[in-house]
């Protein structure tokens, strides 16, 4: 039963948005959708990429002033137009890329554009640097708010993007995907941020592809698919599967699946890596046709040693051998040349060229291989792009789309389609799940176990659980830059590596 149609009244309604539609040309991304936020509540929206979530989120933010329908904030009608205007009625948005200004201070970030003043002519520093301490008290971030952002980590730069809409005093906040960066502890204490926050009669409106999360944290979830309201409903009148055969239309009975499959001969090992003050002695190999994890918490030093290894980041010292070949990993161009492949964490930031069309980003790190007398293959270009778009299914399929119009989901099986163009005896995938849809984890998960079956050695790193215990043959855990435990086949559980991930029977369980 639709939860707007039963339980709630419209005591405490703080945002009504009702037959909104939206429409790009050639596709029509939101269709007649109504939907309720009351002060005090967590809303879940979920759906697929594309579903439409984003767009309606946009509309309430003010990206677009050419939808239809109409939107009352707090029982009165508003025409939402500009993000200023949003802003001005109390609409605090989150999103999932950050709007950080990296070379500034924390506290300038937090503060933008209410930077406190003094005479008139200047900052008063010591004003901004209280008042920022005390917007970031309220997400629990206990850090110095006259450090550049730059230098702070992702999972913390989210808590500070939080804190600075919080700072507007917003009377709905809309968070978009906020735990993508955060490990366990960070999560637990942004949930006890936003319960703080409901129970101070703030309306929260949560988007997530987490449905653990939705269950813990949110009072009601709305389900979009095709840009459509499938239904509204109490979280703790529903379940998992009914949540996910309204976000496909179908019954997923297997998100994830346990391979059964013998790995080759060594492909990599590395022996004593360190970059000092990201990693240190690090000792891992991974053979043919192998899937190794690498999991640990956020600021673990996981991403540090995938781009040292990748020769991205610079390394103090250690030794690599490839196929038993030492090779001294110098730059990226080089190791992809040796046959390793790196897929980033951010997609957006250093994975994609946002501009360029789907076929210039798959065929961007094969293009030496495109050219013979100094003339390009166009031809070959596109057929490899078209086979790997029809393999990921990557929509829509034409290889001319500019991938900032494709959604998240979109844009990361198109950072996938760009490595396994170049055909890597060695995969190194960071975080290639977060923040797509239910039907695009289950493919990325399949290909990614072609792949292995295929003889290709995988390294992979997640934060997501279940992910990592259900694809890896082996995991090492890494913590404060070091690796302290290996768990190999059955002994991959999630509260095992939890358990390892947070200091507690720290040991290596398995032999190489």
């Amino acid at each position: 039963m639709s939860a707007d149609s039963s339980v709630q009244n419209d005591i405490g309604l703080a945002l009504e948005m009702t037959n909104i539609t939206k429409a790009f040309p050639g596709t029509i991304a939101v269709q007649d959708v109504t939907f309720r936020a009351y002060a005090g509540e967590v809303h879940a929206v979920i759906g697929e990429n594309g579903a439409g979530k984003s767009t309606l989120m946009k509309i309430l933010a003010g990206a677009f002033d050419d939808y239809e329908g109409q939107i009352s904030i707090n029982g009165r009608a508003v025409q939402l137009h500009s993000p200023a205007v949003a802003r001005e009625y109390g609409i605090g948005m989150v999103y999932q890329e950050l709007s950080l200004a990296g070379p500034l201070s924390i506290a300038e970030n937090v503060l933008v554009g209410r930077l406190p003043g003094r005479k008139g002519l200047f900052v008063d520093r010591s004003a901004l640097i209280e008042r920022a301490r005390s917007n970031l008290a309220r997400v629990g971030l206990e850090i110095d708010p006259r450090i550049a952002v730059e230098e702070i980590s992702q999972h913390e730069a989210q808590l500070v993007e939080i804190a600075k809409v919080l700072g507007r005093n917003p009377c709905i906040l809309v968070l978009d995907e906020p735990t993508s960066a955060l490990s366990k502890e960070e999560i637990d204490r942004l949930f006890d941020t936003i319960s703080r926050l409901r129970k101070n009669g703030l309306a929260i409106i949560y988007i997530s592809h987490h449905l653990p999360e939705i269950f813990r944290i949110a009072d009601r979830v709305t389900v979009l698919r095709d840009g459509r309201r499938i239904d509204t409903c109490q979280t703790s009148q529903t379940t998992t599967e009914q949540l996910v055969k309204m976000m496909v239309g179908k019954a997923v009975e297997e998100l994830f699946r346990q391979r059964d499959h013998e790995p080759g001969g060594e492909a990599l090992r590395i022996e004593g890596f360190t970059r000092f003050g990201f990693f240190h002695d690090i000792d891992l190999h991974v053979r043919s046709g192998e899937i190794l994890g690498l999991y640990g918490l956020s600021g673990a030093g996981r991403t540090e040693l995938a781009r040292s290894i990748m020769g991205i980041d610079p390394l103090d010292r250690g030794s690599l051998y490839f196929e038993g070949r030492a090779v001294v990993p110098r730059s990226m161009r080089q190791m992809v040349d040796e046959g390793l492949a790196y897929l980033t964490e951010d997609r957006k930031l250093s994975g994609l060229a946002l501009r360029l069309s789907v076929r210039d980003n798959v065929v961007a790190s094969t293009i030496p291989s495109l050219c013979r007398n100094g003339w390009y293959n166009g031809s070959a270009a596109r057929r490899i792009t078209q086979s790997l778009i029809e393999r990921l299914h990557i929509y829509p399929p034409k290889d001319s789309v500019t991938v900032a119009n494709l959604s998240g989901g979109n844009q990361q099986k198109t950072l996938l389609a760009k490595w396994l163009a170049v055909k890597p005896k060695i995969l190194i995938l960071d975080e290639p799940t977060r923040g797509v849809d239910i039907n695009a984890k289950v493919l990325i998960h399949r290909t990614i176990e072609q792949m292995a079956q295929q003889g290709t050695a995988v390294v992979l790193v997640s934060s997501d659980l279940p992910e990592v215990c259900s694809l890896a043959d082996r995991c090492a855990v890494i913590r404060m830059g070091h690796v302290i435990g290996e768990v190999s086949g059955s002994e991959i559980t999630e509260e095992r590596l939890l358990m390892l991930a947070n200091g507690e029977g720290i040991e290596k369980e398995a032999g190489e």
